[in-house]
């Protein structure tokens, strides 16, 4: 119970920085605002793209529109590239914060039972949460925060983020190069291939540990 009312408990706070800010970021935050915003940091525009993903973890940045940016200014590779390590780079922050709390801290919050129901959940089923997250609106920042307070195996939630970071950042970044408004394919891509992406990894890790 207590595990479901600490997720309910992140989605208000990132719902609510949606609330009093997102729409005023949303109308700075256009394509073509954030190509010309992003050109007039010059040769550090990638790192202020990076930037602007890690920020999303708090504030209410449109990755999405970000991310078309930089494929826009650097093209599909690179650009999808930079995003991919923004994406993880927000993932890993959302973890730490999670992690920072000590244990006991964890515990005495979640009670005994919800942390060890939390850390089974996150063990054997988390990297499916953390690598389908990435395409929906809040439950990315929940999910990596919730992934480190119950301690879930990090080398598994790095490689279930990269799941789904990658396919995100290519993907949206061939949409800014292209200039397109976001397709059905392209929300389609990012949600299909990161399970894809994660059902190849679990297999290849449990062929490693019954090799």
């Amino acid at each position: 119970m207590r595990l479901a009312l600490w997720f309910l408990l992140l989605a208000v706070l990132v719902l609510g920085t949606w609330m009093i800010w997102g729409g005023k970021w949303e109308d700075q935050f256009t394509l073509d605002g954030s190509v010309m915003w992003l050109k007039s940091s010059g040769q550090w525009a990638w790192l202020f793209g990076i930037i602007l993903l890690v920020v999303d973890l708090a504030l209410p940045v449109p990755s999405t529109i970000v991310i078309s940016a930089l494929g826009y200014i650097y093209g599909v590779m690179l650009g999808g590239a930079i995003a991919s390590v923004g994406l993880i780079a927000s993932g890993l922050f959302g973890y730490g914060a999670g992690r920072f709390l000590h244990e006991r801290t964890a515990r005495r919050w979640l009670g005994d039972r919800d942390y060890e129901n939390g850390h089974r959940l996150f063990a054997s089923g988390g990297g499916w949460m953390v690598a389908l997250s990435k395409t929906l609106p809040i439950i990315p920042e929940v999910i990596a925060c919730t992934a480190g307070l119950v301690r879930m195996p990090f080398k598994r939630f790095v490689v279930a983020l990269a799941c789904g970071s990658l396919p995100m950042g290519f993907v949206f970044a061939a949409i800014g190069q292209i200039g397109h408004e976001t397709p059905k394919w392209a929300l389609g891509l990012s949600f299909g291939v990161p399970a894809v992406l994660w059902f190849i990894a679990s297999r290849i890790r449990q062929w490693n540990i019954g090799s």
